[in-house]
This record gives C-alpha cells, sequence and structure tokens, in this order.
C-alpha cells in the first residue's frame, strides 16, 4: 500500500533533521534527485536508513562544489561514480548517472551520462528504479509506484539481460519478493532465473553469504526457499544440502530470529565445511559449529544439572540447541521448553571458585600437579552441582593434595 503522504513532506514530519540537511545538498546541486530504496521505502511509509542521491554532474565536480560549500566529501568510489558528503555525521552518497559499457555477471565498466532514464534503465527492479527530485516529484519511467503498490517485484526491462549483467540479482530478487512482494513471483523472472542458476557460482561467496543472511533473518523466508530450491538456485547457494522442513519447524517454535540460529537448522551439512564455503566469520563460524554440540538441557532438568551445563558452554549455544531439539522433537510451542529456557536465562553462570594460585598457597609445586588437581577438584564441583563454595572446595583441595602425596 502507497503511503498517503508524498515523500519529502513525510521526510519533513517525521525527519525534519534529514530533510534539513537534504535541502543543503540541494542548495548546492539543485538537478540531484534521491534514488532507489530512500524513494521505494518513502512512498511505502516505511523507515529509511540510507538516503542516496544521483546527480548528472561528474563525480569530481560533485566532489568540488560541496567542498567549496565547506562540505565534508570523501571519494568512496569514484570509478563507479560515487562520493559521499557527510552532514552532521551522517553521510548521503551520492553518485554521477551512469550507462553500462560492459558487464561481464559480476563487474561492470560504467560511462558517466546525464539521461535520467538510462541511468535509471540499468537498475535491477522498477520498484528501485525511481526517483524523487527537490520539489517532490517522484520520477517514475517503469511503472514502479504500481509494482510497488501490486506488491510485484519486477526486473526492469527484460529479465535475462539484467540478470546476465549482475547475477547477484537473481539472490536480491528473492530478498525483494519477500520483503515487498505479494502473491507468486513474477513468471518472466523465474523463467530467466531457472535458466540462469548456474550463474551463482560466478559470485564471490561472501556477496552469497550476505544475501543469504538478509534472506534468513526477513520475512516469508521458508516460502523464500521453496521457490530459490524450486528455479535450482538453492542447490547453488547451499550445496552441501539443506532441510527446509526443519527450518520451518524451528520457525512454528516462535525461536529467536537470527541468521546462524536459521543456517543451522537448515543445513544440513557437516558445519565446519559450510563455515569454510562460506567463508562466515569466525565468531559465525564458531556458533554455527556449537549448535552441533552433544550438551543438551532438557526439559524437567533441576538447576543442579543445568548448573554445570552452563560452567562449560556459553549460554547462547546452549539456548540455541534447545531450539533445535524442540524444533526436531515437536516443531511447535511447548511449554515444557519454554519454562526450560526461562530457567537457564534466569541462572548466574557459575564460576569455579579456585585458582592455580591457591593451590600454589596450599605448597601445591607449580606445574603440571597444578592442572591435575584443579582438574579433579573442578569435576567434583560440576557434579555436586557448582553448589561448593571456596572453602568447601579448598578443603577438597586437601583431601586431594594428600592423595596425591600418598601416592608418591
Amino acid at each position: 500500500m502507497i503511503a498517503a503522504d508524498p515523500p519529502l513532506a513525510r521526510l519533513r514530519r517525521d525527519m525534519p533533521d534529514v530533510m534539513a540537511q537534504l535541502e543543503r545538498l540541494w542548495a548546492i546541486l539543485p538537478d540531484a534527485r534521491l534514488v532507489g530504496g530512500a524513494v521505494r521505502d518513502l512512498l511505502l511509509g516505511r523507515g529509511v536508513t540510507d538516503m542516496d542521491l544521483a546527480s548528472p554532474h561528474a563525480p569530481e565536480s560533485v566532489m568540488e562544489l560541496l567542498r567549496h560549500a565547506g562540505i565534508k566529501v570523501v571519494p568512496t568510489g569514484l570509478a563507479h561514480g560515487t562520493v559521499t558528503a557527510v552532514l552532521d555525521g551522517r553521510p548521503f552518497e551520492i553518485t554521477t548517472l551512469r550507462r553500462d559499457e560492459e558487464t561481464d555477471g559480476r563487474h561492470a565498466t560504467v560511462a558517466w551520462t546525464h539521461d535520467w532514464r538510462e541511468d535509471a534503465a540499468r537498475r535491477d527492479f522498477t520498484i528501485n528504479a525511481m526517483s524523487c527530485d527537490s520539489a517532490g516529484v517522484v520520477h517514475d519511467y517503469f511503472n514502479g509506484q504500481a509494482d510497488l503498490a501490486a506488491g510485484r517485484i519486477r526486473f526492469v526491462g527484460e529479465a535475462h539481460q539484467r540478470i546476465t549483467e549482475d547475477a547477484l540479482r537473481i539472490l536480491r530478487f528473492f530478498r525483494f519478493q519477500a520483503r515487498y512482494g505479494r502473491g507468486a513471483p513474477d513468471g518472466a523472472a523465474m523463467v530467466a532465473i531457472t535458466g540462469l542458476a548456474g550463474m551463482i557460482d560466478r559470485l564471490s561467496v561472501e556477496r552469497i553469504w550476505l544475501e543469504l543472511r538478509r534472506i534468513l533473518v526477513g520475512p516469508q523466508v521458508v516460502a523464500t526457499l521453496e521457490q530459490m530450491r524450486d528455479c535450482g538456485v538453492l542447490g547453488h547457494v547451499l550445496p552441501e544440502g539443506c532441510d527446509i522442513s526443519r527450518l520451518a519447524r524451528l520457525l512454528a517454535c516462535d525461536a529467536p530470529v537470527d541468521a546462524i540460529l536459521r543456517l543451522a537448522a537448515l543445513v544440513v551439512g557437516e558445519p565446519r565445511a559450510v563455515s569454510q564455503r562460506l567463508r562466515l566469520s569466525r565468531a559465525d563460524s564458531t556458533a554455527l559449529a556449537q549448535t552441533r554440540g552433544t550438551v543438551m538441557p532438557l526439559p524437567g532438568m533441576d538447576a543442579a544439572r543445568l548448573a554445570p551445563m552452563l560452567a562449560d558452554h556459553d549460554r547462547r549455544d546452549l539456548m540455541w540447541r534447545t531450539w533445535l531439539r524442540q524444533a526436531d522433537d515437536s516443531g511447535a510451542p511447548d511449554p515444557a521448553w519454554t519454562a526450560l529456557r526461562t530457567m537457564v536465562d534466569g541462572m548466574e553462570k557459575p564460576v569455579f571458585p579456585l585458582t592455580g594460585r591457591d593451590l600454589v598457597a596450599a605448597g601445591c609445586n607449580p606445574g603440571l600437579t597444578v592442572g591435575r588437581v584443579l582438574g579433579q577438584v573442578r569435576q567434583w564441583w560440576l557434579e555436586g552441582g557448582c553448589t561448593a563454595d571456596h572453602a568447601a572446595c579448598i578443603g577438597r583441595m586437601q583431601t586431594v593434595l594428600q592423595h596425591e602425596r600418598h601416592n608418591l
């Protein structure tokens, strides 16, 4: 549903500071326009994060005009015609109007143009090809407003051509269909995607993971993955294999929205292999691997059984394992699992009260003996539900030391 307020009227009402900054930019670059996602989301009445503009001036001219007006400007992507103006700490990307000279499915060689329609024609979807000038007039060369109102995600021009220019548009299509689309995906787009699904293999895994992460935490994730599977895309994104039904069961349990948790439910391959292929960050790779851990809190366990788990494992890892186990066991909301997680969430992480210094102070020789004795006392502390305090652990330590000396 298109919002009732024109884009700039909404900005003046809801984001007056941003509107004031845009007016400063328009005083310097009167021919510049808001473009892309900002126009789309303003028309929908949704939150806007990035305010991107386009200008018919060459990037060097844009930089000179901004600097002359005392505005900080950063040459963030001169080869692609992009500079960034910074006003009161807020960045505004300004890109010179472009046309593609050459594309290879991943990168494009561009040339500058003064033709707004030509620039809009190189964009991916009609809903992203609109622009808004300083007077608030929305320029819409490819019926983007009608598509936006109808929940229709269409490529600008021929879908086949748009995809061969940049294969990442295949994944972007599904992400935008999930967020802005209604009903079945555009038939022409799906035919083109099915025929060109293999182009996914040309993309860097970093770009693939960035889009997959956004899909995983977005709306309609199960339906989106099913569409990707049916046209042959998902097999190129996750060649290790996946189980969409397990992810659906996880979502049915009302699990937290987290890309790694959802990826753990989806993939059937060995987590470390998946992490390496997708080049996940160290933190994400570790988190994904930990979801396969064997230590598992279960409904009905009391604090004495849960405390040792919490002492030895990250709380988030334990909680995620419970969500995945619930998905496997029932795939539905369950008060017993909810009660378990409430208990785990409310428990303080037990901290073993002894350190190596305590053993050295008691006369234990530094080295292997300290580690061995400390490990035995800690195991005793864990088996007792982590309830023994410092004094009790000191007493146990002395007993272990006596036994060690007796056996010498």
